[in-house]
């Protein structure tokens, strides 16, 4: 049986009267990319801190890499890597210099030629020598995840990584995070609060809301749970709701007047039935909403995803307890 790439069993942080971490379990494949989908103060933060050793739990236990983070984190860290929302580069100094610095770090040996792989494969082998100052946002997103992926750890975490990022740099982001997995044989944990990054980019997703995993699955599976359709219906003439409560497949109507919510339980069965019902000319507008992550997350939860989440990871105290466990 493959060992996962991350487990957790009954995993909590406390602080003070705040339980920000609330028994989790999880269990990511080796291989995959594991979202934690969740609003602003969900937990998402604190659970990473959990998993790449950063603080010590409360209660419960976790295994990334094959080491437990309580008893041998800087085993954990040696076999992790970190892409960060914020830039972690030194401007100052050019792109071979950035991973110069970073192979120190990590006191790795004969690194030359994996840094030029990795620069090769993200399109920056031409600007090795340029400074980083000199770099588009997307070069530089760019540095950090081959940075990240230097020492060859086994599992990536990143946390909100696209933050600030315009449409077309965060697109590009996507692909990249879609090939590391693949290219590279590593596992992503991937934390958002962005709907449609999650259901892009995830093998599989928890749901996290107020420390706790309220659902995990694919995007498929998530969207799955619920089992209705809505059907939003603008009419030129004001059209009675009791006429569209008795169709099958209707579960229930809202709104009055020329402006009705219907919520279905197929929409591709109801509406052959329910536009002789309107009378076709009567019509104005139909639009057809499926089951959304967005849905599910509102159904479950009972609120929508809204805000970005505060408190990110330090990763200067991430790298210099790595810089320790090399002493």
């Amino acid at each position: 049986m493959t060992q996962p790439a991350i487990f957790t069993e009954g995993l909590s942080k406390t602080y003070g009267t705040l339980r920000a971490v609330d028994r989790v379990n999880l269990e990511v494949a080796p291989g995959s990319v594991f979202g934690l989908l969740g609003p602003n103060g969900a937990g998402k933060t604190t659970l990473i801190k959990l998993l790449t050793a950063l603080v010590p739990p409360t209660e419960g236990r976790a295994v990334v890499a094959g080491h437990d983070v309580l008893r041998e984190p800087y085993a954990v860290k040696a076999e992790i890597g970190w892409v960060a929302a914020e830039v972690i580069l030194d401007d100052e100094l050019t792109a071979w210099e950035n991973l110069w610095l970073q192979a120190k770090l990590h006191r790795l040996s004969g690194w030359e030629p994996r840094a030029r792989e990795l620069l090769g494969y993200f399109g920056l082998a031409d600007r090795a020598r340029s400074r980083v100052s000199e770099f588009s946002t997307g070069m530089r997103k760019k540095l950090e995840i081959a940075l990240a992926l230097l020492h060859q750890p086994r599992v990536i975490f990143m946390d909100e990584p696209t933050i600030g990022l315009d449409p077309g740099t965060r697109r590009m982001l996507w692909d990249l995070i879609r090939g590391i997995h693949r290219e590279f044989g590593v596992t992503v944990l991937l934390t958002s609060h962005y709907i449609e990054e999650a259901d892009a980019l995830c093998d599989q997703l928890a749901i996290i809301d107020h420390g706790r995993i309220v659902a995990t699955g694919t995007p498929a599976e998530l969207r799955s749970r619920v089992s209705s359709d809505l059907i939003e219906v603008e009419t030129r003439d004001p059209v009675d709701p009791e006429t569209l409560r008795s169709l099958p497949g209707v579960i229930r109507v809202e709104g009055t007047g020329q402006s009705l919510s219907l919520r279905v339980t197929r929409s591709e069965e109801v509406l052959p039935a329910l536009l002789p019902a309107l009378g076709p000319q009567k019509v104005r507008r139909i639009h057809v909403e499926r089951p959304s992550l967005e849905t599910v997350f509102l159904d479950l939860t009972g609120h929508r995803i809204d805000g970005d989440e505060g408190g990110k990871v330090d990763f200067r105290k991430f790298y210099a307890t790595i810089r320790r466990s090399r002493q």
